[in-house]
């Protein structure tokens, strides 16, 4: 968007000043004058990670848990089985709480920890401080099961919005999306889950499934899933290993 002001007289200098001062005090400053031409961008603060900038063939599986204790086993049986050494789970604080086995087991297989974060609800829509709240108190039960401090989050139905993630990077927190979802939670069939996660991975994707109860053929497209990325020469590493030192996209790809 351009901005121009035309300056006849002092009353319309005035005007034009106070014009610029707002826009200024906004972030947003554009002006022509013999020439010349200055753009202050608007300070965007920290934003999510879908994907990684990479010519490696590398790219993470991700799966969130928020209930139930049906899926993930055998999920972690089919990672078991199957040799990956690699993957991040995002975890709901009061599944975690209910489920200690269950996450002794994943730490115990090494495999990364991320938050998902406490009441499964659109954080978008609560006030500062709750958004606050919510964050510490899975902060505080996921350090405790674990023994560690997870620094990555993933907001329950993917949903945040600026203030959201200035909070959790105030926390600590790299909030992370992903560019490949599974559609897993809709179970349109396992074939279909398969198709389109080899279909649509790339060098540097986050695919997004889940090891929830509902979703109910995570655990039988994952084999073939596996098998078939392999086969495309892909490796697979936890978030914090895609992202580091990499080039992050903050943008999906469509």
């Amino acid at each position: 968007m351009n901005f121009f002001w035309v300056l006849s007289g002092q009353k319309i200098k005035r005007i034009a000043v106070l014009v610029v001062a707002v826009f200024f005090a906004a972030g947003i400053f554009y002006a022509e004058k013999k020439n010349i031409q200055v753009f202050l961008p608007v300070e965007t603060g920290p934003e999510a990670i879908y994907s990684v900038e990479t010519d490696k063939k590398q790219l993470a599986l991700t799966f969130d848990i928020s209930w139930g204790e049906e899926r993930a086993g055998p999920i972690l049986d089919v990672l078991e089985q199957k040799g990956v050494k690699k993957a991040t789970f995002f975890l709901s604080s009061p599944w975690a709480e209910s489920h200690p086995d269950i996450v002794k087991r994943i730490v115990d297989m090494n495999y990364e920890i991320g938050s998902h974060g406490h009441r499964h609800d659109n954080y978008s829509t609560y006030s500062e401080e709750k958004i606050r709240e919510q964050i510490s108190k899975a902060d505080h039960i996921l350090t405790k099961l674990t023994g560690k401090k997870p620094n990555l989050i993933r907001f329950p139905n993917g949903d945040f919005d600026k203030r959201v993630l200035r909070i959790a990077d105030s926390l600590g927190y790299t909030t992370i999306q992903w560019d490949t979802d599974s559609l897993d939670w809709m179970n349109p069939g396992t074939d279909k889950i398969v198709q389109r996660v080899v279909s649509k991975a790339h060098p540097g994707d986050i695919i997004l499934m889940h090891a929830s109860d509902s979703c109910r053929q995570t655990h039988e497209a994952l084999p073939e899933i596996i098998d078939k990325l392999r086969d495309k020469g892909y490796e697979f590493v936890t978030v914090s290993e895609l992202i580091a030192g990499t080039k992050v996209k903050t943008d999906p790809i469509e």
